[in-house]
């Protein structure tokens, strides 16, 4: 080949070369104590009750998919759930503060929602009737997946003014649903008070003292109806946004030790679905970091007012009013989603709720052909790689790579998760074990010290002396198809993450790779890495 031929393909491939920039991030997991602890199923789904007729910005997303007609038999359905053994299930939202359950005096009739003038949120009550739940309890059974329940908080109150509801809540129809639910043998594992009426409230709101007066009584009704079981459910409450720390401090304090067992709250931190900034707040760690904020302040309301109880998102869309058409489906989204898992871990969240497991544009599947999004796989190599233990790290570099360390699920070691937000920067990442940095530094390491620097040139670590090459460590890298950052296709280790020919979950391969080798994490993309080897004392 000519040396003008070589040039100018030189000089051809120069831009493509020059757009991407290398830098060296170090990481350092600090495996000798846990920063906080996450349930084993804190991943969560939820079945809303949304019907056809909600819409938004000209388009109505929800089709069949609620807790009163989606096609439980579809199988599609089970086979997500089962994919991850025991996934929490979440029935609840925005409408079940208008539900009555089909028992009792309220058997007959039993409608489904409708559209009505004035009503919450222009809709009327709705009706879930025994022989529904007999049918959602089955798919449940079937798949293994553990249930939390939002019961109708309104019951028996009166609206007085604009948002402003009174009066105690009517357990009447609730007992005889719970009763019901008991004789059935349905293993509920959780229920859940209220929907969005805490605080500010969205569309109805109840005083704090009245709320945590109402909490007493259901707990208490809940110990006599389970009293004779082997298991008892939790209490959650109460499902809204944490706009008011005060009208959550109350709750707890009034409520009192042994009433709620998790304070729930929701995450739609990205705004309305047809922003069209979302997609910039995807990507700008900035923003992304602002929420740390509401995950520290519910952690430490709890210390303060209510150890007794634990921090739970009982739901989390980014983008509300049924999510983004353009975004919450396609492969972005998963850098929100994925952040947020992270984010609320390190909070000692126990556990995440995703809205939706389908309807709307949100759904981990999609509302018309039952079909995993991207999301779906994000959420499931979570479920499979994260452990319980959430591990501190210190990183060095750029605001743009985001990094979360557990103990390795199932397994010794350590899972990293990385997500890299830049558009042009290629990160190599060279992760280290504190337990190294004690030995080389004599104890401690400061962020930007020169020794910080010179550990970027050197070997990776992951255990007591530095590896000899032997050892590997397993890489799970999800792109976008084809670059397109906005793909509803996400592929993994280059492979699209699709069903099968025989319409089955894909197998979640990693790539082996040698471990003292750099973690290269392209622009746009996050990766999964699983040490097998890494020395961890909190992890043992």
């Amino acid at each position: 080949m000519s040396f003008k031929l070589v040039l100018v393909l030189f000089l051809y491939f120069l831009p493509a070369i020059s757009t991407q920039d290398y830098e060296d991030i170090t990481v350092i997991i600090k495996g000798s104590a846990t920063e906080a602890e996450i349930d084993d199923n804190f991943v969560c789904a939820t079945i809303d009750w949304w019907p056809p007729e909600k819409c938004n910005y000209n388009q109505c997303p929800w089709g069949q998919s609620s807790v009163l007609n989606l096609n439980l038999n579809h199988t599609y359905i089970s086979k997500a759930i089962k994919a991850f053994k025991h996934l929490r299930i979440r029935v609840g939202g925005s409408l079940q503060d208008q539900v009555t359950y089909g028992v009792g005096s309220l058997e007959l009739p039993c409608d489904p929602f409708s559209k009505m003038s004035g009503g919450l949120f222009g809709f009327s009550e709705g009706c879930l009737s025994l022989s529904r739940w007999d049918e959602l309890n089955l798919l449940f059974l079937r798949t293994g997946a553990v249930v939390t329940f939002g019961l109708n908080a309104l019951f028996g109150r009166h609206r007085v003014g604009k948002g402003i509801w009174r009066g105690s809540w009517n357990s009447s129809n609730a007992r005889d649903f719970i009763e019901y639910t008991i004789s059935k043998g349905y293993p509920v594992d959780s229920w859940e008070f209220g929907n969005e009426l805490s605080g500010h409230g969205v569309g109805a709101k109840v005083d704090s003292q009245q709320y945590a007066k109402d909490l007493i009584i259901l707990k208490a009704m809940l110990d006599e109806l389970y009293k004779n079981s082997s298991s008892k459910p939790l209490l959650v409450a109460p499902g809204g946004f944490f706009d008011d720390q005060q009208w959550y401090a109350e709750l707890l304090e009034v409520s009192g030790p042994g009433v709620l067992n998790a304070l729930s709250h929701h995450v739609y931190n990205l705004g309305a679905g047809n922003d069209p900034k979302i997609e910039r707040r995807i990507m700008n760690p900035q923003h992304l970091s602002q929420f740390a904020d509401t995950f520290r302040n519910v952690k430490l309301t709890i210390e303060r007012h209510g150890p007794w109880s634990s921090a739970w998102v009982g739901e989390a869309g980014g983008a509300y009013n049924s999510g983004s058409l353009l975004v919450s489906n396609t492969f972005l989204n998963s850098f929100w989603y994925l952040d947020q898992l992270g984010m609320a871990s390190k909070y000692n969240t126990k556990v995440y709720c995703r809205q939706t497991l389908i309807g709307g544009n949100y759904g981990l599947l999609d509302t018309k052909t039952f079909k995993p999004n991207p999301d779906f796989y994000s959420a499931l190599l979570w479920h499979k790689l994260m452990g319980k233990e959430v591990l501190t790290i210190d990183i060095s570099g750029s605001p743009f790579l985001r990094a979360y360390a557990h103990c390795r699920k199932d397994g010794t070691g350590v899972t990293l998760l990385l997500i890299n937000l830049s558009e042009s920067s290629v990160f190599r990442v060279w992760v280290r074990n504190d337990l190294n940095v004690d030995l080389a530094e004599g104890g401690g390491i400061e962020r930007d010290s020169s020794f910080m620097h010179g550990l970027k040139q050197t070997v990776s670590w992951v255990g007591a002396k530095a590896s000899d090459g032997s050892q590997t460590r397993e890489e799970y890298h999800l792109t976008a198809k084809d670059g397109r950052h906005l793909s509803r296709i996400m592929l993994l280790n280059g492979t699209p993450l699709q069903l099968n020919e025989d319409d089955e979950i894909p197998e979640l391969s990693p790539l082996l790779v040698a471990v003292n080798s750099p973690l290269v994490l392209d622009p746009v993309s996050i990766a999964f890495v699983v040490f097998p080897s890494f020395e961890a004392r909190a992890c043992a």
